[in-house]
């Protein structure tokens, strides 16, 4: 049988690239270091996995004899040499080494069993398909309110609100609350799930990848998975309650007003600002006043 198989330089890096982040993250079992090599007749398969974030990755083969075959390599070390190298790659799968030829460069890798990997979500169960480009839009609004070491671990997440009439991500630092919702998606069933501020990070330099252009949200052993025609994205779920946010949210006491975004951002530039709303020669205005001397006025409709 033939143990060798071939793949262009810039396809295999780019998927190496995105599971750098998690195989390079320390945890309780060295084995995470490795990511999973898969080669079946028609596609390569590569698994990386923290034990919070997973990611499935593929690309097509073509003529390979090596149905089955399995095997781990570390993933930094292999990121590295494949970055280095150029133009058509050809793999060797022995025993203990994966050799690597390309352009007259031969290099050597130590490989482990795949039985040592941890094992991985299956059986995906879809529940909804977003345009992968609203959902980055959704994230980008939300994202970067997100806190990183927070006392409170349902702080350090997203919610992710599913139910009959809309869809929503809230964040929230306990200062600050940060809610983007669209009716363009539904379910026939309310549901809720806090992830890990990694796993949202992750999930977004993916969609900035822009290799999808649709992407499927479902579950799989308690896990919540977005999936793309090559890739799956799994991450474990905060057990903790995100707090109750709705009351604030409620309207009713507030005075609504508008201003041109370019004049606020200017002003937000300058330096630390507070805001109120008022109204000046009966005129209603929207005020951002600068901590000190220096305040600005904008009309608002």
């Amino acid at each position: 049988m033939n143990n060798t198989f071939t793949i262009e330089q810039k396809t295999l890096l780019s998927l190496l690239a995105a599971m750098q982040p998690i195989c390079n993250k320390r945890t309780t079992l060295d084995i995470t270091e490795y990511i999973l090599f898969h080669i079946t007749p028609r596609e390569l398969v590569l698994k990386a996995t923290d034990l919070e974030i997973s990611l499935r990755s593929t690309t097509p083969l073509d003529g390979i004899d090596l149905d089955g075959a399995k095997f781990l390599v570390s993933g930094r070390r292999v990121f590295e040499l494949i970055k280095e190298m150029d133009g058509e790659i050809e793999f060797t799968v022995g025993e203990s080494q994966l050799t690597l030829k390309s352009r007259g460069v031969d290099l050597s890798l130590n490989i482990r069993s795949a039985e040592d990997f941890p094992p991985f979500p299956e059986r995906i169960e879809n529940l909804l398909q977003l345009e992968a480009s609203f959902m980055l839009s959704l994230l980008g609004k939300v994202a970067f309110l997100i806190p990183q070491n927070n006392s409170n671990t349902a702080l350090n997440g997203m919610l992710l609100e599913l139910g009959k009439e809309e869809m929503a991500l809230v964040v929230t630092d306990g200062h600050c609350l940060a809610r983007a919702q669209t009716s363009e998606y539904h379910l026939d069933k309310d549901c809720t799930w806090l992830l890990p501020r990694r796993a949202v990070l992750e999930l977004k330099k993916i969609l900035e990848s822009g290799e999808a252009q649709q992407v499927f949200l479902g579950t799989c052993s308690g896990q919540l998975v977005f999936s793309g025609p090559s890739f799956n994205f799994f991450t474990k779920l905060l057990a903790d309650p995100f707090p109750e946010y709705k009351t604030v949210m409620e309207k009713d006491q507030f005075r609504s007003a508008r201003l041109v975004r370019s004049e606020a951002v200017t002003s937000e530039r300058n330096g630390p600002t507070r805001s109120l709303v008022g109204k000046r020669q009966r005129q209603t205005c929207f005020a951002i006043w600068r901590i000190g001397s220096c305040s600005r006025w904008f009309p608002a409709n």
